[in-house]
């Protein structure tokens, strides 16, 4: 999955910016109480990565 199309998943399910360092974005998601980070230093996110940001985000995809 693309970044940018992540970035749209995660704000149409309760999920917002909390800060942004150099190369990761940190996200807050308000239906698990989780932070997470998401990379911005690459235009398709790792199988692996995308997969624990979802469980994160509380995304059952």
């Amino acid at each position: 999955m693309k970044t940018q199309e992540l970035i749209k998943l995660l704000k149409r399910n309760k999920c917002h910016i909390v800060r942004s360092g150099s190369r990761h974005d940190i996200w807050y998601s308000e239906i698990t109480g989780k932070q997470f980070s998401v990379p911005r230093h690459k235009t398709e996110i790792p199988i692996g990565t995308l997969k624990n940001i979802q469980k994160d985000a509380g995304l059952n995809l």
